[in-house]
């Protein structure tokens, strides 16, 4: 058998604690980063509302964008970056309670076609290349590992831009403004919100590096890189279980995925879904044996794959590992995503 990745040895590979914590890697600064003027209302209701514990930086640049443009936050950055404020702002600026939508689901609130579970939109770009930038988490209940972004129109990967949302937008700011070489409209534009987002992150003593210290830290536990390239954390204890290798490459997976996808009739179909099906075997034994790990990655690489015929095997894949990994709310978000999983609609508190 072919493994994709080769175990780490037992000195890189930290075992997680049981129940699939993984603990905030933000060691690049031992001063703890001030709270923010958002109140403990706010707080509570975005808990609510998300299940998730949002990171302080998040409510630190709501009240820079508020600083920037007080009459509409969630713009603040569209004539210079055409950025948009979206998803757990839309609860600090107070959109959910005029919301056309009865019952929003936020889980599903500007959730992108390849957007994971782990991975949660904060800011939307271009429309054309369905291009916006998240939070990604290995777990529920712990702190986003780092801030990614991904264009859905051009695939699944998920590159990582630093390990909070002023990085993040501080990246695609030298990014942007290298594309537009020496033009000068809109230089002083640029000029002025980078001087400020410098200010406000060294204020706040948070890294504006595309890579910290502790997303190095997050790299060697990682287990497999999966198809959308930011990787999977899932605990491997001393004798390493936890996670064992698909019997297929990266390469080997794809063309068994895109041969069930492409086949011309059911019968040819179901002919190819013969090594799947083989997978799933083996991974039925992993679980038995505590690689959780398995399940997962093969889960999460058919997601990514973005093929419908997978929704059911995924079903089938994906609750499951999140489940026994103690990460059953990623497994609701998956369920929600693939019952209505497009490339549009994705504001829940529009009108559909």
């Amino acid at each position: 058998m072919t493994g994709r990745a080769k175990r780490k040895s037992k000195p890189i590979q930290e075992s997680g604690t049981g129940n699939g914590e993984v603990k905030k890697p933000r060691t690049d600064d031992p001063k703890a980063i001030p709270l923010s003027a958002v109140d403990s209302k706010q707080r509570d209701e975005m808990l609510q509302l998300y299940k998730l514990q949002m990171p302080e930086d998040l409510y630190h640049f709501w009240d820079f964008c508020k600083e920037l443009c007080p009459d509409n936050p969630h713009d603040a950055l569209k004539d210079t970056l055409g950025l948009r404020l979206v998803g757990p702002f839309d609860i600090l600026a107070g959109a959910h309670k005029n919301s056309k939508n009865p019952q929003p689901n936020f889980h599903l609130h500007w959730r992108y076609f390849y957007d994971p579970p782990e991975f949660q939109t904060i800011l939307m770009g271009s429309e054309d290349s369905r291009h916006h930038i998240g939070y990604f988490r290995d777990t529920p209940d712990s702190l986003p590992s780092f801030v990614g972004e991904n264009e859905a129109k051009k695939g699944c990967t998920i590159t990582q831009m630093g390990d909070n949302v002023f990085a993040a937008v501080h990246l695609f700011l030298l990014r942007k403004r290298k594309e537009r070489g020496n033009l000068k409209a809109g230089r002083e534009a640029f000029e002025s919100l980078d001087a400020k987002l410098r200010d406000r992150a060294e204020t706040l003593s948070l890294s504006l590096e595309q890579k910290t210290k502790g997303m190095k830290q997050r790299d060697k536990k990682v287990v497999t890189k999966t198809f959308h390239g930011a990787g999977i954390v899932v605990p491997v204890d001393k004798n390493d279980v936890g996670y064992r290798e698909l019997p297929e490459t990266d390469a080997g997976l794809k063309k068994i995925c895109k041969a069930i996808a492409e086949a011309r009739n059911d019968e040819e179909r179901v002919k190819a879904f013969g090594p799947l099906q083989e997978m799933i075997t083996f991974v039925q034994f992993a679980n038995d044996e505590c690689d959780y790990g398995m399940g997962y990655e093969l889960g999460i690489d058919l997601f990514c794959f973005g093929s419908h015929y997978f929704h059911k095997v995924i079903k089938q894949l994906l609750p499951m590992a999140y489940n026994l990994l103690k990460r059953n709310l990623f497994g609701e978000v998956m369920e929600a995503h693939l019952c209505s999983r497009n490339h549009d609609n994705l504001d829940q508190l529009s009108a559909h």
